[in-house]
């Protein structure tokens, strides 16, 4: 089973970036796509974007043009590149396989967007 780790969060001004990642335990090599979710507090958790293995990614609409997803399988990592973030964008962040893994969702990376 894939132990998922977030990290790369933090507290940023409207307009700023922040680069997430997510390391893999194990192989995310035969995972044929991942994905990063977030949660908002009051909310159901959501997709934002995800990547194939050969590199197709997609995102959902309250995103695209802002945030890019990449993955380097030989170092088990998945990034997540966001910028121009706007207050909306805060919540809690998490990767995970596209369908989600179940037991391997980690604790997330707290993305705040604030004044």
């Amino acid at each position: 089973q894939v132990q998922l780790v977030e990290s790369g969060g933090g507290l940023v001004q409207p307009g700023g970036s922040l680069r997430l990642s997510c390391a893999a335990s194990g192989s995310i090599f035969s995972i044929n796509v991942m994905g990063w979710y977030r949660q908002a507090p009051g909310k159901q958790r959501e997709l934002v974007a995800f990547i194939t293995s050969g590199g197709s990614t997609t995102y959902a609409n309250s995103v695209k043009g802002r945030f890019t997803i990449s993955r380097d399988n030989a170092k088990n990592t998945v990034y997540l590149q966001m910028n121009s973030l706007k207050p909306e964008d805060t919540a809690v962040y998490y990767c995970n396989g596209v369908p989600s893994l179940k037991g391997s969702w980690g604790q997330g990376t707290q993305v705040t967007v604030s004044l």
